[in-house]
């Protein structure tokens, strides 16, 4: 690790960042990612690069019918599942070419033998843009991880913006209506589901940081303080050439599955589905037409949970 101070002036003297304002750097860091971040999620209708994952659901098996008497309930079809596919995510990296480094581009800090020395980018990336990666990638979902991505079950959350722009969901979690069969109706449609709860996918809003700007060597070696405009640019083309392409593992990747690395972002995505074991019910429509068929029931259980992850890469 080169974990560094950089220079600011207090008194019309340079001095050595304390740990706070070293924090303060980072923080603004992670912010300058939130304003364009290089790796997105989209919400797309099928075929999402992050992959699939399923909604399943019980449905009513197929009639059974005779001429004599009601079909027993061994000979009548089970209920069937039916699995809803959902691949509505999708993960673009873009193609980020950061300013290069010169030997003066990066803020300047006292080095070992107490000389003047403008930051490498290899300090820039342990002291800065490594850590705010780390903020970026936490469990959490709060300012702090600003442009980056988490699951709700409401299509409004605070200090979030839903994805779509249409509050169109990435998962449907479904389950038969049981109220909706009828032995009255036989024969009934076999699939009748009701909708349990949607699943949408959030991109949360980064808050202003505020920082002491550092110091820097001109190209005639004079000490001059970046401006925030100046200092911005870099952090922010520099935080999205690192979550996009970083070789050292600090790469931003996104993945949806039962399970997987990386910290879980957001509620998880509940599969449930009727555990019963069909609910057989008859009807008699003249002398010579009896019916059989055998409905969903039981109680809801959870088939699966999917959670929305992010990890370093």
């Amino acid at each position: 690790m080169a974990v560094v101070k950089p220079l600011f002036e207090t008194g019309g003297n340079l001095q050595e960042m304390n740990s706070t304002k070293v924090d303060e750097l980072v923080a603004r860091a992670a912010y300058q990612y939130s304003l364009s971040p290089s790796v997105t999620l989209s919400v797309t209708g099928s075929g999402g690069s992050l992959g699939t994952i399923n909604d399943t659901r019980k449905s009513a098996g197929a009639q059974s019918t005779s001429s004599t008497s009601f079909p027993s309930e061994g000979t009548t079809q089970e209920p069937q599942t039916v699995t809803v596919n959902y691949s509505k995510i999708d993960e673009a990296v873009a193609s980020v070419t950061p300013t290069s480094d010169t030997g003066k581009t990066w803020p300047v800090y006292y080095n070992s033998s107490g000389q003047i020395q403008a930051m490498t980018i290899t300090d820039v990336r342990d002291t800065i843009l490594y850590p705010a990666i780390d903020i970026l990638v936490a469990g959490t979902t709060n300012a702090a991880q600003g442009g980056t991505y988490h699951i709700s079950t409401a299509t409004s959350v605070s200090g979030s913006t839903e994805v779509s722009g249409s509050n169109t969901a990435i998962f449907t979690d479904t389950r038969a209506d049981t109220g909706a069969y009828s032995a009255g109706s036989i024969p009934e449609t076999q699939d009748q589901p009701t909708t349990i709860t949607n699943y949408y996918l959030h991109r949360i809003t980064g808050t202003d940081a505020t920082y002491t700007e550092p110091y820097f060597l001109d190209g005639s070696n004079n000490i001059k303080e970046f401006t925030t405009a100046a200092f911005d640019s870099l952090l922010q083309e520099w935080m999205r050439y690192t979550a996009a392409s970083d070789t050292g593992g600090y790469k931003i990747r996104y993945s949806l599955g039962a399970s997987g690395s990386g910290n879980t972002r957001g509620s998880g995505i509940a599969d449930t589905i009727l555990n019963g074991s069909g609910n057989y019910q008859t009807r008699q429509v003249n002398n010579d037409d009896y019916r059989a068929q055998e409905f969903p029931n039981g109680s809801a259980t959870t088939a699966a949970t999917y959670y929305l992850r992010i990890a370093k890469a």
